[in-house]
């Protein structure tokens, strides 16, 4: 697995787990896992009145029952009284089979401070079982610790740096086309990007790394439009770009989930990975002339 393919599984990976929720986010997270811990994790359904005996999924090595928190929003009130029954649920139902109980949640953020406490005197409470977190920070060593053909399995194909070396107009053309929208601005207003743009514009490694590898094919973008029958077209292109942008950005969204609706407003990460370079090469293009994100602040203008 190459840095291309590495930033785009990384970023695959924040996307989903920042967007499942419920029985979703438990289905990744055991997806995931069996992948990672073949033959040893067990996912487990919910099945008759008993339901799911208050476990998401038990490893055997070492007696770990997992439970998955994951709602549309995290409220420490519901959390902790989650904690509270799952804990003591599954020490009645798996009783000397848990040797561990992992709680795997999705709140980016980390748990709160209340909830830290209330695990910390559970845990000091039950010296048998120990207890551990699993937040995207852990989930994620877990899934960039898996092989090339598991991740491809979980989460699609995605270009790898020899992709992107051998793209051609061919792969460019129907990205390009496809995102023809809106009319341009009579002045564009552009400005040369500085080395300090990503710093500025908090985007991830993931992110900030598939940018600078699509930046290996900028030079063809750059060719297509200098070639193609009409020279509108790349400036129409632009301000498609710069129109999507401000409306992603004028609702709130983070850097990251901005960069990927432009991937989709682009085309998307899915299919053809030559096609999904084709999309990197063009974000990248139209990154580095300022139609999106924010260019970096120059210390002679403060």
């Amino acid at each position: 697995m190459d840095d291309t393919q590495r930033f785009a599984y990384g970023l695959k990976f924040e996307n989903a787990f920042l967007r499942e929720r419920g029985k979703a986010f438990e289905s990744l997270f055991a997806r995931i896992m069996a992948h990672a811990f073949p033959g040893d994790f067990q996912p487990v359904r919910p099945y008759g009145p008993k339901g799911d005996l208050k476990c998401d999924g038990f490893r055997a090595s070492d007696g770990t029952v997992f439970q998955c928190y994951a709602p549309d929003a995290m409220k420490l009130e519901p959390l902790l009284a989650k904690v509270d029954e799952d804990f003591a649920g599954a020490l009645v139902h798996w009783t000397t089979k848990m040797l561990r109980w992992e709680f795997v949640h999705n709140d980016s953020r980390g748990l709160p401070a209340e909830a830290v406490k209330k695990l910390a005197a559970l845990n000091a409470a039950n010296p048998n079982v120990a207890l551990a977190v699993c937040g995207e920070a852990e989930l994620r060593l877990i899934a960039m610790s898996l092989a090339l053909h598991q991740l491809e399995d979980l989460f699609g194909a995605v270009p790898s740096g020899r992709v992107l070396e051998k793209l051609d107009f061919e792969a460019l053309r129907p990205v390009l086309l496809a995102i023809q929208r809106q009319e341009p601005d009579a002045e564009p207003s552009l400005v040369a990007p500085s080395a300090a743009k990503l710093e500025r514009n908090a985007l991830s490694q993931d992110a900030a790394g598939l940018l600078r590898q699509g930046r290996r094919r900028e030079q063809l973008v750059e060719a297509f439009f200098a070639g193609w029958p009409d020279p509108d077209l790349g400036e129409e292109i632009a301000q498609a770009f710069r129109v999507r942008y401000q409306a992603l950005k004028a609702v709130g969204l983070s850097p990251d989930d901005i960069f990927g609706e432009l991937q989709a407003f682009a085309g998307g990460m899915t299919g053809e990975p030559a096609r999904q370079g084709a999309v990197l090469a063009v974000l990248s293009y139209f990154f580095e002339r300022c139609d999106i994100f924010e260019d970096a602040i120059r210390i002679d203008a403060i």
